[in-house]
């Protein structure tokens, strides 16, 4: 078999491998609930493909997670307003906290697969650290939130948190446009309180 042949068949199974967990969990009551060896059949592959090529499934999830939440990185890092570099900081930091929302309101399955995969620290995740420094240095830019920037950046972060979204949109029914109220609402206040400071 070719060189060439051999990566589009990797290709076309990881994507696969991808399309298929993203169902399954979906259609699961938890993610948790998903095995390794449902995934694998679910994409016509072998489990050993499987963790060669993702290691684990906290790895699975983790890829799945970034292919798609790579348009919202590239928003961040060189997109036009409101997210993008150009974006004074007072209106960047509610834009990129809503629109995290709204990734995980419309990934709320891969959004919880994400955040339960593990045993370690939500903290020290790469895709919540990366997240985290992004949003300390735009709170640095603000004088009044600039001594403070650390934690509030964490403080901020925690009402987008998945197992938050899925309570608000689950027990308590909210509307997902009454979730994005509540935040940008809190965001109002943090930083307005700050700029009482």
């Amino acid at each position: 078999m070719s060189e060439r042949k051999q990566r589009a068949d990797a290709t076309r199974n990881r994507e696969a491998v991808l399309a298929a967990a993203d169902a399954l969990f979906a259609r699961s009551e938890s993610p948790r609930s998903v095995s390794m060896d449902e995934i694998a059949a679910a994409a016509g592959v072998g489990k050993g493909t499987l963790f060669r090529r993702f290691g684990d499934r906290t790895g699975l999830i983790q890829a799945l997670y970034e292919a798609r939440v790579q348009p919202l990185r590239e928003a961040v890092e060189s997109g036009p307003a409101p997210l993008g570099p150009s974006t004074p900081p007072l209106e960047r930091v509610p834009a990129l906290l809503d629109a995290m929302l709204r990734f995980k309101m419309d990934n709320r399955h891969l959004s919880m697969a994400l955040e339960e995969a593990g045993s370690g620290s939500p903290y020290a995740a790469g895709h919540y650290t990366r997240w985290h420094s992004d949003l300390e240095e735009m709170l640095r830019q603000i004088p009044a939130t600039a001594t403070t920037a650390g934690f509030t950046a964490h403080a901020l972060l925690a009402a987008t948190r998945a197992d938050l979204v899925e309570h608000l949109l689950g027990e308590q029914q909210m509307t997902p446009e009454q979730v994005r109220q509540g935040l940008a609402g809190h965001i109002a206040r943090v930083l307005g309180d700050h700029g009482n400071d």
